[in-house]
């Protein structure tokens, strides 16, 4: 029996359309739901409106030309003020600092405790304020705390600059991301959200071959490598946050900035984006960009049973790979390689993700599949970890390398989870406040996987190992679990659709109230796994 979504029965309100030619020529517009008139878009809504394929091609061009790019640029800018702790552990930041792993860790913990703490604020001044003035703000300031880390002598320091980072970072990721779903149809998500997290590793790659060089800086003016790292690559990132200021956009049809002062699009395009937008997804058009969520919003989310599995998901699926990660330059120094070959040999699992997570993402797009392009990320790890303990305690340096770098490099897929719970979420209000609680979770699962490599343990972490060993076993369950739950979920709706007459159908898909207040609940509405 073919699955629901792919089901000839499927309701026409399904935002989940793959075929496009509907939305793109003579579709039934008497279907196309009119926006809230609140809606920053609701002057270019046209529910007649028609376009041609190559039309909308050119115009999702010159957004990823646009928009993505420099998107791209702010996650490299995040990446570069997150990463260099790690590439800084290679010159002595411990030793110089009378810091141990634990103490390490434990920063690292304080950070995404912080973090955690600043997630929902973050997300409701964005809703508030807006995309443009709170996204570069967040830049500037923990850039500035980036930069100051230069100046650290001891482990209160360390502590202090660990939590004001982790502050100013939260809700960076899933604001971004959300930013990004005003201007994108819900197929076209996970691809973009790759580059965004492509970004991320090549600012890993970058950030290494700075700190290669940089590092080497050691005694210049009296001054330690890993101080010019920070001050260095504190400043890039506060001046990527300055230009971001002055500009990106307000939203689709409000893209005028200091720095382009005309709009970025032409009467005709800013029609397509808005109708194209509405058509795949109407519930976009149910609120203002600006309008605040409120502690009932927040309390519906979290009552949604559909999102459960995938916060269960963002808790313990990206553990398994993080120790590794997080200590692969300071595992390389410990077995042996130099400051400047144990920046250079991190470099190779960065181009490695960046590869298998655009090929896994752009297949998950292509097949319209999310749950086993997920699963293929911890198959990838499990027999690696398996090997990584199984590793002699002595020698096999080159082995110990190739394996961590390929558990580093592994097809990391939160690119596909991201884009799938905003799939299968249904207005934007919700939409927000689920990221974010998604986001939160996984930075949980990270603080759990921040003290699972312990000083006792080191240099080769065997207990450590078997523990993210079980945990990649636990997330596969997890996976499994969530999608037969959610095709559970689909038939029952499938069972109740076909149970109404088609006089009923139509007034079900008529009445504009109960579509607002039921969101993904509705019996036309089809979650994706």
């Amino acid at each position: 029996m073919p699955d629901i979504e792919h089901s000839p029965k499927q309701p026409t309100t399904t935002h989940n359309d793959t075929k496009n030619t509907v939305a793109i020529g003579q579709e039934n517009l008497s279907a196309v739901t009119a926006p809230h008139s609140s809606f920053e878009g609701y002057h270019r809504f046209d529910p007649t409106a028609t376009w041609t394929e190559k039309e909308e091609r050119r115009l999702v061009l010159k957004t990823d030309m646009l928009l993505l790019t420099w998107i791209c640029v702010m996650f490299f800018g995040l990446q570069l003020d997150r990463g260099n702790l790690s590439n800084a552990l290679t010159d002595d930041l411990l030793k110089d600092l009378n810091l141990s792993s634990n103490d390490y860790n434990n920063g690292t913990t304080i950070q995404l405790l912080c973090f955690l703490a600043a997630e929902f604020p973050a997300q409701l001044l964005i809703k508030r304020y807006g995309f443009r003035r709170v996204l570069p703000i967040m830049m500037m300031f923990w850039s500035f705390v980036s930069w100051t880390q230069a100046w650290m002598t001891n482990r209160a320091s360390f502590y202090v600059t660990r939590a004001l980072i982790g502050v100013f970072e939260g809700g960076f990721i899933p604001g971004t991301i959300l930013f990004a779903t005003y201007f994108y149809k819900t197929r076209e998500l996970s691809v973009r959200l790759a580059f965004f997290w492509s970004s991320l590793n090549v600012a890993r790659i970058i950030s290494s071959l700075l700190a290669a060089g940089i590092l080497e800086m050691r005694g210049v003016h009296g001054k330690t490598g890993w101080f010019w790292l920070f001050l260095i690559e504190g400043l890039l990132t506060f001046v990527i946050g300055l230009v971001s200021f002055f500009y990106l956009p307000s939203s689709p049809t409000n893209t005028k900035s200091v720095l382009c002062p005309r709009p970025w699009y032409s009467e005709r395009q800013e029609v397509i984006m808005i109708n194209r937008l509405l058509r795949d997804d109407p519930s976009k058009g149910l609120t203002h960009i600006h309008e605040r969520a409120t502690l009932n919003d927040v309390l519906h989310a979290w009552s949604d049973k559909s999102m459960w599995g995938l916060y269960m998901i963002g808790l313990v699926a990206y553990i398994p790979q993080g120790p590794v990660q997080a200590y692969l330059s300071l595992t390389l120094k410990r077995i042996g390689f130099s400051t400047f070959d144990s920046n250079m040999l991190s470099i190779p699992s960065a181009a490695l993700q960046i590869v298998l997570m655009l090929a896994l993402s752009r297949s998950s797009e292509f097949f319209g599949e999310r749950t086993f392009h997920c699963l293929f990320g911890e198959f990838w790890s499990l027999p690696l970890l398996a090997t990584l303990l199984g590793l002699p305690s002595h020698g096999y340096d080159w082995g110990r390398f190739t394996i961590t770098t390929l558990i580093s490099g592994y097809p990391y897929f939160h690119p596909i989870v991201s884009a799938w719970i905003s799939e299968n979420t249904f207005d934007v209000k919700k939409r927000a406040i689920t990221a974010a609680t998604y986001n939160v979770i996984v930075q949980v699962g990270s603080v759990i996987s921040s003290q699972i490599y312990r000083d006792a343990d080191k240099p080769y972490y065997y207990t450590g190992n078997k523990v993210l060993i079980a945990i990649c076993v636990l997330s596969m369950a997890v996976f499994l679990a969530q999608r037969e739950f959610l095709r559970y979920i689909n038939r029952q709706k499938e069972g109740e659709w076909d149970a109404l007459s088609p006089e009923d159908k139509v007034v079900y898909q008529s009445d504009q109230a109960a579509r607002e207040k039921d969101g993904n609940k509705r019996l036309d509405f089809r979650f994706k796994y």
